[in-house]
């Protein structure tokens, strides 16, 4: 039987950016589903403060030069790779010099949060998509962690789940408590529908991309959710509980790759039946 295979989207990675609980398990993660027979392929955002040349990141020319274009403007898909030799496993970096080239990630030195982080966040989920399509690499779990990468399960769901290379994956979104202050811009609902996300899908931004509404969004896309740190925003925990879905508790360091190993595989079993 082929081994399954997880794509891991993430906000941020170590050693690539300083440790955070989202950072650190998009780390540890990826190399403990590995270890345990899986295949794996793992994204982030090449964001400026990472050094190229410390971390020896260089171009996949097979895999850039893809124009996307985001409110009648193209943008360039770059993508890097680099290797994190201790864990025997790469990490793809989404690239590009208007969204991410600013010595910070998603706020300035300030912590005034970008205005354009809505189309960072488009860039981003459409850049780890068309890639994966590009390596014909076919996910059976796709696992989205932070807000940056929470419209992930949005195009999966609405615009690629006829698509064969994403046809039987399932998506779980990990939710952290790395709110933003101020909502995302309010032109993203036009952004999203103008690349054919149907106005019903959106009810959930209708009234303001901020972190409760965000999440939600995510989380009706996904199969399965995952609450990644101790702490999460009452108002966030209360919405998605209510959902319904497969929900997975916060699990602590111990050995939570192990849980995280079977919630992949009781959502497997379950859209096998």
């Amino acid at each position: 039987m082929e081994s399954r295979r997880v794509l891991f989207v993430s906000q941020e990675i170590m050693p690539f950016l300083g440790e955070t609980k989202l950072s650190r398990i998009s780390r540890d993660l990826p190399q403990g589903i590995q270890e345990r027979g899986k295949e794996i392929r793992t994204f982030m955002p090449r964001y400026g403060s990472i050094n190229e040349r410390r971390n020896q990141l260089h171009e996949v020319i097979r895999l850039s030069g893809m124009n996307l274009i985001i409110d009648d403007t193209d943008h360039p898909l770059i993508i890097k790779v680099a290797s994190i030799q201790s864990a025997r496993m790469q990490v793809y970096f989404i690239d590009n010099d208007d969204y991410f080239h600013r010595k910070h990630t998603v706020a300035d030195a300030a912590g005034n949060e970008y205005e354009d982080n809505d189309e960072r966040a488009i860039f981003f989920a459409r850049g780890v998509i068309e890639t994966v399509r590009k390596l014909r690499w076919s996910p059976d779990i796709v696992h989205v962690h932070g807000w940056l990468a929470s419209l992930v399960p949005l195009y999966i769901r609405k615009l690629y789940s006829d698509d064969p290379i994403f046809s039987k994956a399932k998506s779980v979104y990990s939710v952290y408590n790395n709110g933003f202050k101020k909502p995302l811009n309010a032109s993203l609902t036009d952004k999203l529908q103008a690349d054919g996300i149907d106005t019903g899908s959106l009810k959930s931004i209708e009234g303001g991309a901020d972190f409760l509404n965000l999440s939600t969004l995510a989380a009706e896309n996904s199969d399965g959710i995952i609450f990644g740190c101790e702490k999460i925003d009452e108002q966030v925990k209360k919405r998605i509980t209510a959902m319904g879905k497969p929900l997975l508790e916060y699990q602590g360091e111990e050995n939570y790759i192990d849980v995280y190993n079977d919630f992949y595989e009781k959502l497997l079993l379950e859209s096998a039946k």
